[in-house]
């Protein structure tokens, strides 16, 4: 049920190495945890904190664990007490409080408590960058209900809030076996989110699906990847094309949008 990144590497088209993590420590000023019970906006059972139970590098790997918050603070407690994560001091400020993400009460909703918990990592205050191509070397976890996902988001919003400005999905797979009617860790899909605002999203016209034919994606390390220049994006795993966008129309007619809305890349 761990997910393992073995290398972390981003290039510019010019074959100029701009930024490389082999994880043979782990950077905090690299890598910043998100620490937050509003996941996706999905109500996710994991909420995700900085403990080295669940995020931690050995061995030049660096492993993303899931735990059962049960054993942190007792079964009983999911279902009558509270969690706070809005924290005291920079270092451990709840960074989203969307859908309840800073502070969650059983006994006041009637819900349980997240019973996962777990380690989401982003880069957005340490790196960014436009154009070149990215290489992660990984192992996808096993497990029912896991979602192991490796995007790309803006730093700024350029073009307005999600997904004006867009969202770049390298990897989203499933932890269920491969027999899930959804899918599962023999597969995963590779997209581009892109729309004038909420809730138009024309994802399914960038949107491409891999699917193994040689042993789930949790058996062994395997190399995605991102292409992006001006003309296209393309993603890959192990060398093999996956999803192949091009931009060869304005992406307000690329994504069929209704002409009486506002463009928001017109400018």
């Amino acid at each position: 049920m761990i997910s393992k990144l073995a290398r972390f590497t981003a290039v510019v088209s010019a074959e100029k190495l701009i930024f490389e993590d082999t994880f043979d420590t782990f950077n905090m000023k690299t890598w910043q945890h998100e620490i937050t019970m509003g996941g996706g906006g999905n109500w996710e059972f994991e909420y995700y904190y900085n403990n080295r139970t669940n995020s931690f590098v050995k061995d030049g790997i660096l492993h993303l664990q899931p735990t059962l918050t049960a054993d942190m603070i007792g079964e009983q407690y999911l279902r009558t007490g509270s969690i706070n994560l809005w924290g005291g001091t920079p270092a451990d400020q709840c960074t989203s409080n969307a859908f309840y993400g800073c502070e969650r009460n059983a006994a006041a909703s009637g819900d349980v408590l997240n019973p996962i918990q777990s380690a989401r990592l982003r880069s957005v205050n340490s790196f960014n960058f436009k154009y070149g191509r990215l290489e992660i070397r990984a192992k996808l976890p096993k497990g029912d209900w896991i979602w192991p996902a490796i995007w790309l988001l803006p730093t700024d919003q350029a073009y307005g809030t999600w997904p004006a400005s867009g969202e770049i999905d390298i990897v989203e797979s499933r932890g269920n076996p491969a027999s899930c009617s959804m899918g599962g860790v023999n597969t995963f899909g590779s997209t581009l989110h892109f729309g004038p605002g909420w809730p138009y999203d024309a994802w399914d016209k960038a949107h491409a699906v891999y699917t193994s034919t040689s042993g789930d994606l949790s058996d062994d390390f395997h190399v995605y990847g991102m292409d992006w220049t001006k003309d296209h994006i393309t993603t890959s795993i192990d060398g093999k094309t996956v999803l192949d966008f091009k931009f060869d129309q304005p992406m307000f007619q690329k994504g069929g949008f209704p002409q009486n809305m506002n463009n928001p890349w017109q400018y």
